[in-house]
């Protein structure tokens, strides 16, 4: 084009010398305009590209060596900064904290099945990331049980946040969603090494019995994993590292976090809450055995349905006498009492955080009655809000944890896993207050009151003292050598993560 614009302006020249084109001086003008726009803007465009290409590559090396600098020094010296680099967040211009890969021989793969309910397998996994650590194994993101009594489909991604898991402890262990295709072909052709690991084991064991088995068949898949660590006499590095899975790894799914938000902000405009993890469903009472205040047809299908799952190994149960020991979960009826003495305000939003109370209506009476502000995640929320969840036992379960968590009291009527756990939970956000019912001397007092033999007020003040060490506070977890079923368990009381002075410290026993 410019090189058309200067032969024209030659013609015109020529023209000029033989007298022609009365008009030249202006569409000389003109044409002087055109040839400094060829000239000039072209080479300001030029000299733009260029600082722009050399800030885009200052900015890329500055990124990069940053990088470095970080994985070298590690994640402390960056702790004071409001955002650290990492390589994902170099490559996708996304500014979010990431722990550096630990770097360490791999000696093989673990696969782990777990069983159980939610919190049961929440624990499991804990337990899991804390083994394959100390292995220097990578861990394969675990499968959920599907085939207990609630038959939950639901695969780990649908409950947690499976990228937050794998990112989160990648400077611990290496988490995998599956196996490489290599070794992938052998769990289809079912050669893979399977077993269930003994209950309650150190992490002796692990590195003594399960290690060499990882080492000879590269893989090897544990199909339960529920207790199978001990709650006590681990190195001081596993039990942190057990809390730092629960409390900041185990994050649910975006749409869980968001619908448990909602509940609790909906409970928030009224006031303050309580959430009563009323454990009365039709599989709990068929499980333990326990039937105080059921009729004869309903005993008679609890019977029924105890005997319909054969791992259930207890089937001749007696009720009364279990009762007496503790071992069964209050009735609403004594969860009522037991509210009413210890002085719970009437007018509490009180969240029932269980399934389907087994007898309905007739046996919530009097519980409804003392407390009127009963609520259910089924009365705060639209039906097509919880239309996802729907036979995802599991998912409905996140829920009531999330609202559990944040109450003003919790209270469980009987130490089941979700009790267990959330306990836990709640110390380690500053020991929010949790009502732990004794259960063996209340229904003994419950039993007394009802007979005659106490006023209101001497039952009340019974009732009170009892439970005023028991309200969630500081203390030891009970360890009992040789009988780790019966001591207390580690994720109801991690006593190690919860303030600095204990790290030095021993656990009570007996």
């Amino acid at each position: 084009m410019c090189r058309i614009e200067g032969e024209m302006e030659e013609r015109e020249r020529r023209r000029r010398r033989w007298g022609l084109g009365l008009k030249g001086t202006a569409l000389g003008d003109n044409r002087v305009e055109k040839l400094k726009s060829c000239i000039v803007f072209p080479r300001s465009r030029v000299k733009l590209w260029i600082i722009r290409a050399t800030t885009m590559v200052l900015l890329w090396t500055c990124l990069v060596q940053l990088t470095t600098l970080r994985e070298l020094l590690g994640p402390s010296v960056f702790k004071g900064c409001p955002s650290c680099f990492s390589q994902e967040s170099a490559t996708s211009f996304l500014v979010k904290s990431v722990p550096p890969k630990r770097v360490y021989q791999n000696n093989g793969y673990l696969m782990v099945s777990c069983n159980g309910g939610l919190n049961q397998m929440r624990a499991a996994i804990c337990d899991m990331v804390a083994i394959a650590r100390y292995l220097n194994v990578t861990l394969i993101v675990p499968e959920l049980d599907k085939t207990s009594f609630w038959a939950d489909p639901s695969e780990f991604q649908d409950i947690f946040d499976v990228d937050h898991f794998i990112t989160s402890l990648r400077d611990e262990v290496r988490i995998l969603k599956e196996l490489p295709a290599r070794l992938k072909r052998r769990v289809v052709l079912g050669i893979v090494y399977t077993m269930p690991p003994i209950s309650w084991s150190d992490i002796s064991y692990y590195q003594n019995q399960v290690l060499p088995l990882i080492r000879k068949y590269k893989v090897v898949h544990l199909n339960r994993t529920d207790a199978r660590l001990a709650n006590n006499g681990q190195p001081f590095e596993i039990q942190k590292l057990r809390c730092r899975v629960n409390f900041s790894a185990l994050k649910f799914t975006p749409q869980i976090e968001e619908l448990g938000k909602k509940v609790i902000r909906l409970l928030r405009q009224k006031g303050r809450f309580m959430v009563l993890h009323l454990r009365y469903e039709m599989d709990m009472l068929a499980f333990s055995g326990c039937n105080q205040g059921c009729n004869k047809e309903e005993v008679e299908e609890l019977t029924r349905m105890r005997y319909a799952y054969p791992w259930w190994k207890e089937k001749i149960i007696n009720s009364e006498l279990k009762r007496r020991d503790g071992l069964c979960p209050l009735t609403p009826e004594e969860t009522s009492l037991t509210l009413r003495a210890l002085d719970i305000d009437p007018s509490i939003q009180v969240y029932i955080a269980a399934g389907e109370i087994y007898g309905g209506t007739r046996r919530m009476a009097t519980l409804a009655a003392a407390y009127p502000n009963l609520v259910r995640k089924e009365t705060l929320l639209e039906p097509s809000e919880l239309r996802v969840f729907q036979n995802h036992s599991s998912q409905m379960a996140a829920l009531d944890y999330l609202v559990s968590l944040d109450s003003d009291i919790f209270v469980p009527t009987y130490d089941g896993n979700m009790a267990k756990v959330v306990e836990g939970h709640r110390r380690h956000l500053g020991f929010k207050k949790t009502i732990l019912l004794d259960r063996k001397l209340l229904v003994d007092l419950i039993d007394q009151y009802n007979g005659g033999s106490f006023t209101w007020n001497e039952f009340s003040a019974a009732v009170k003292e009892a439970h005023t060490e028991r309200m969630g506070n500081p203390t030891k977890r009970l360890v009992i050598p040789d009988r780790p079923k019966e001591e207390d368990y580690f994720y109801s009381n991690p006593w190690e993560c919860l303030e600095p002075s204990n790290e030095s410290e021993t656990a009570s026993s007996i």
